[in-house]
């Protein structure tokens, strides 16, 4: 998913943004694009590919960093080395899609 290049950009940021306690990982960057994959495409962990590891194991490693924020303080430093700032990041408003509630339509309208 990564390429060699942005993953030693990524790991970079994370090692720097990590407090460094915590056992070593096995298997660190496909749990990583694990994170990534799911994001990206949106289903849910159960769905994220084997080839990533257990489901679990990115799901609990998005939760924890999140939480900790290590993955704020990653994306800040990658911003802080010259790549493109998350706030610069276009959207397409066309692949997002909203239920028909969260527009306030009401029922027969």
């Amino acid at each position: 998913m990564l390429t060699d290049d942005e993953w030693a950009a990524l790991k970079a940021a994370l090692d720097h943004a990590r407090s460094g306690r915590g056992r070593p990982f096995r298997d660190e960057r496909a749990t990583v694009e694990g994170v990534l994959w799911r994001l990206k495409y949106g289903p849910p962990w159960r769905a994220v590919p084997a080839e990533f590891g257990p489901w679990w194991r990115p799901a609990q490693l998005h939760k924890r960093w999140s939480d900790s924020g290590v993955w704020q303080r990653a994306f800040e430093r990658l911003r802080d080395d010259g790549r493109p700032d998350l706030a610069e990041v276009m959207l397409d408003g066309t692949v997002v899609r909203a239920h028909q509630k969260a527009a306030g339509s009401k029922k027969g309208a």
